[in-house]
């Protein structure tokens, strides 16, 4: 497989390229890392966050949006489809580095991981990047600065100038977008977590609302989590039968049933420290190749409709 960060690195140039009409903003750092703003400063939008989604799986999946319903509302639908599940979902798109520096915090995901490579799931799938240039997008309110940009240097192993950091907020259209287009990622972290091979994953294929933008950062946290832990749908392809598929789905929690506005809050809106198994998709499709085809889980409108205000 190609480098993820050369993947992804061609999709940044496509989002400079088209920069004023996916109304994103970009600029050079003093020590000559990009930071681009997807949300922050500049308004960004559902194109923007469809070419972000892309940026994060490395080019390896498929975004779009579709007209669906929640609760009898139109509510646009966000799909991911991926036959590289194991790279673009564990390796790329998780959202697995906590970014802290200089009064800065962020979460950080994207192929910038795979150069660094200290997170349980890159020892299993056997992946390991090396690349010159790597892209980080920062989920956060505020734009990086410097000594973000040389945080993520040191630990990648590249020159500062070889540093790329796509930045949005949660309450943003793209936080919105990118958020309901990691309905695939959560089922096959879910499962690699529990101990199935995360090699056996043959495909992916997802979709979730896109949740109303919020008017402040921590709504926007408890919508966009609804968003897939109550409608999140995904259709997994895979090599070998496992007997705890059952647990994949949000519904084997024992929080399942809460708003995420209140597990945050019960929390002191500590993301880490919210119990792992909350951060699943609704409905999860099982699909065993030769074997049988089970599902697992549900949908919950009443809910949605309640977190997002319709």
């Amino acid at each position: 497989m190609e480098s993820l960060n050369r993947m992804a690195i061609e999709l940044v140039d496509e989002a400079l390229d088209f920069a004023e009409e996916l109304d994103i903003g970009a600029r050079e750092l003093d020590n000559e890392a990009t930071v681009l703003d997807f949300g922050v400063e500049f308004s960004g939008g559902v194109e923007a966050g469809l070419l972000l989604a892309e940026i994060q799986t490395a080019g390896l999946a498929t975004v779009q949006t579709r007209m669906d319903e929640v609760a009898g509302a139109p509510i646009p639908h966000v799909e991911l489809s991926t036959d590289h599940p194991a790279l673009a979902l564990l390796c790329s798109q998780k959202a697995g580095w906590e970014l802290s520096a200089d009064g800065f915090e962020g979460l950080g995901s994207g192929p910038a991981r795979a150069l660094v490579g200290d997170e349980e799931e890159f020892a299993r799938v056997g992946y390991h990047d090396a690349f010159d240039l790597t892209v980080l997008a920062v989920e956060s309110d505020e734009l990086p600065d410097e000594a973000v940009a040389e945080q993520v240097a040191r630990m990648a192993d590249v020159e500062t100038s070889g540093v790329f950091l796509p930045t949005f907020p949660t309450a943003s259209v793209v936080g919105s977008v990118t958020t309901a287009a990691r309905a695939a990622e959560l089922a096959a972290f879910r499962l690699s977590e529990l101990g199935y091979d995360p090699l056996d994953l043959v495909g992916a294929t997802a979709s979730a609302p896109m949740p109303p933008v919020a008017g402040d950062e921590e709504t926007a946290l408890g919508r966009t989590n609804d968003a897939l832990a109550y409608g999140g749908q995904v259709h997994l392809t895979v090599d070998s039968e496992f007997d705890r598929f059952d647990e994949v789905v949000s519904t084997a929690s024992d929080e399942y049933g809460r708003p995420f506005a209140d597990i945050f809050a019960d929390a002191d809106w500590d993301f880490y420290d919210v119990e792992e198994s909350v951060f699943a998709p609704a409905q999860v499709t099982i699909d065993v190749l030769g074997g049988p085809t089970e599902v697992y889980g549900a949908t919950d409108e009443e809910l949605l409709a309640e977190s997002f205000d319709l």
